[in-house]
């Protein structure tokens, strides 16, 4: 599998931390990552492009087509370097997904990674009044890193694999020594759920964590809004979302 990948920006990092925010359940990740690189004004320095991308085209505000985009972000924040992996899309199959996990390993070591966190969530089948974060890794100090943050740990049992990139930059990085943690959020599984309450909570765990400078006043608008005109069923209890406001839907759940 070949990936092209275009270099915006030349920087140099140290110990830079790696965070992954693809589509997948909920788009919790997605939204997470995007929000995050919005507010602290993270600046492009790479995209990757692959023919093993979804074979489609996004139609954008000028009423014009983009094709799928996966993007790096990078932001130095207190001395800290920090990488943000975004996108659009994942690789549509397995093998596709392999390459383009180890391509981004390889990107860590060459901007010295020392630590890879990827968002992702757990599908529920109903939509969660109060979601849950859990934590999982590659290495326990990769998840203790984190004891701090109201994550819960004890995720055995409560989630299966855990498909796509976010998954694989976990199995493939203890192959290369990269301590790696997951951050999964509670959503509701159904595909055209857009999951902004779970992405809060995942915002809330980095903040915690590594003192990211964001309001999340704007985020919490925006769930209430949503959930005041969310359609109900008779028996009172919410059916699936059928629009949101602020954060661009995917078809890609993973």
């Amino acid at each position: 599998m070949t990936w092209t990948i275009t270099t915006h920006k030349t920087i140099i990092t140290k110990n830079a931390i790696l965070i992954e925010g693809l589509p997948g359940i909920g788009n919790v990740g997605k939204i997470a990552i995007d929000i995050l690189i919005d507010e602290i004004k993270a600046e492009k320095i790479l995209d990757f492009f692959s023919h093993d991308l979804p074979n489609s085209v996004f139609v954008n505000e000028n009423n014009l087509v983009d094709l799928p985009k996966i993007e790096l972000y990078h932001k130095r924040i207190k001395g800290q370097d920090f990488l943000f992996l975004a996108g659009d899309v994942q690789p549509t199959d397995e093998n596709a997904s392999y390459s383009f996990a180890e391509a981004i390993l390889d990107v860590a070591k060459k901007y010295d990674g020392k630590s890879i966190i990827t968002l992702g969530g757990i599908g529920l089948p109903e939509i969660p009044q109060h979601p849950k974060v859990y934590c999982t890794g590659n290495a326990k100090k990769a998840v203790f890193a984190f004891k701090d943050c109201g994550i819960h740990v004890n995720i055995y049992g409560v989630v299966g694999p855990i498909i796509g990139i976010s998954g694989l930059l976990l199995g493939l990085g203890k192959r290369r020594n990269i301590p790696a943690a997951a951050l999964l959020a509670e959503t509701y599984g159904h595909p055209v759920y857009i999951g902004l309450p779970g992405a809060r909570e995942l915002l809330s765990v980095l903040i915690k964590r590594f003192g990211f400078s964001l309001s999340l006043a704007e985020l919490d608008q925006e769930i209430k809004s949503l959930e005041k005109n969310m359609p109900r069923k008779p028996d009172g209890k919410q059916p699936i979302v059928k629009k949101y406001l602020k954060y661009k839907e995917t078809n890609y759940i993973g």
